[in-house]
């Protein structure tokens, strides 16, 4: 993919509870740091054994298996608003609960392995997809969550929020 150097994202861009995400991913080449994330994500996973991806490590609620399988279903959602809003959809997207997602996908009853290659899978994808937007797409506007949103912004979004789990995950991980 050829280098691609995208400006932090203007609060305009995004509603207030972004921010915390926008601000984990570095300006820059945005789609090489999404990439240098998944082999961040799956060099972390790849000795963990089964049941050691089963364990739930206090203060955290869920499981690695958990994390993997939220990390993955926010990765399409947040992807897909990146599609909308690329594509000029002015259609209104709606925020969406986490827990309520955990609470109806057993991702504890999945092979590790699977698990990852999912969220290869989906990175993979959207990184195709941002390598074949055109400039202005970066810049252009829709509604999340009731707030403005830019491509830019949920990109950034993509980024922070997988930072945020990869970050707990080494420190859950630090000890094994």
């Amino acid at each position: 993919m050829a280098s691609l150097n995208i400006a932090c994202p203007e609060t305009t861009e995004y509603g207030p509870d972004f921010g915390k995400y926008i601000h984990l991913t570095p300006e820059g080449d945005v789609p090489a740091f999404l990439e240098t994330q998944l082999g961040e994500l799956l060099g972390l996973l790849g000795g963990l054994s089964e049941s050691e991806s089963l364990v739930r490590h206090p203060p955290y609620t869920w499981s690695i298996k958990q994390v993997v399988g939220h990390m993955t279903d926010c990765e399409r959602i947040f992807g897909y608003r990146v599609l909308r809003i690329a594509r000029n959809d002015a259609t209104p997207l709606t925020s969406f609960d986490e827990n309520t997602f955990m609470q109806f996908a057993d991702f504890d009853r999945w092979p590790l392995v699977e698990l990852a290659a999912e969220f290869e899978f989906v990175r993979r994808s959207h990184l195709q997809l941002l390598r074949h937007l055109d400039p202005g797409a970066w810049l252009r506007r829709g509604v999340v969550g009731g707030h403005p949103m830019t491509v830019r912004a949920m990109v950034f979004v993509i980024g922070g929020h997988a930072k945020h789990h990869l970050d707990i995950l080494h420190k859950r991980l630090a000890n094994r």
